[in-house]
């Protein structure tokens, strides 16, 4: 019996190296990316790191991508460090070129600062859709193609635009409530290719007893 692709192979459609399990190809410890969650650029689809922007070490925000997630070309994570000081007359960030303006060098906490960045599991997001600093985007969410999404994304709804709106919600609320149970993302992966018929489709009683 086989049990779908490889979670550990950075290209698991072969001959298609366009496709890529990022998770094997991230390097800095502050970007954790589950299991199957794919990226999907013909120019190189390994280098996926060249789209959080603004990821600086010192700042220590992660960016938390959830296990089967579809991200498509061009995707964007603008993390905290994009941030300027804006509460004075002035957002010109006059203090990194030194020469004695350093000395209107901001604090820490006088930066804004939104957090983490999450995607939750079963999330697709399409081509060039910018994600800003902080966003939580929930399980099941489908974000459409070059939308900017400034706030957070309730579970199995579909976003767009500039800024993203809601477009509808995928399901009935006591369907993604029992979807949101069900967590069909985390069974091990034999049971997961036992049922991927019940999980493709969508009888909520099929997937809820599923064995």
């Amino acid at each position: 019996m086989v049990y779908g692709a490889d979670p550990k192979d950075k290209h698991p459609m072969k001959g298609f190296p366009q496709i890529c399990f990022i998770q094997n190809t991230v390097s800095n410890p502050n970007i954790i990316v589950g299991d199957y969650t794919y990226y999907d650029d013909p120019e190189d689809s390994e280098n996926f790191e060249r789209n959080v922007l603004y990821h600086f070490p010192f700042i220590g925000d992660r960016l938390i991508i959830g296990k089967f997630c579809a991200l498509a070309r061009g995707v964007k994570f603008i993390m905290n460090g994009a941030n300027h000081k804006m509460d004075g007359f002035s957002t010109y960030p006059f203090s990194i070129f030194g020469n004695g303006w350093q000395r209107v060098e901001p604090q820490p906490d006088e930066l804004p600062y939104k957090g983490d960045t999450v995607i939750g599991n079963d999330v697709w997001i399409g081509y060039e859709a910018v994600i800003m600093p902080g966003v939580q985007v929930g399980d099941g969410a489908i974000i459409a193609a070059k939308s900017v999404v400034v706030n957070n994304v309730l579970p199995y709804t579909i976003v767009g635009g500039n800024p993203a709106k809601c477009i509808r919600q995928r399901f009935e609320d006591n369907v993604i409530q029992a979807l949101l149970e069900v967590a069909w993302w985390n069974w091990d992966i034999e049971k997961i290719t036992r049922n991927l018929e019940k999980i493709v489709a969508a009888d909520i009683e099929a997937l809820i007893h599923c064995q």
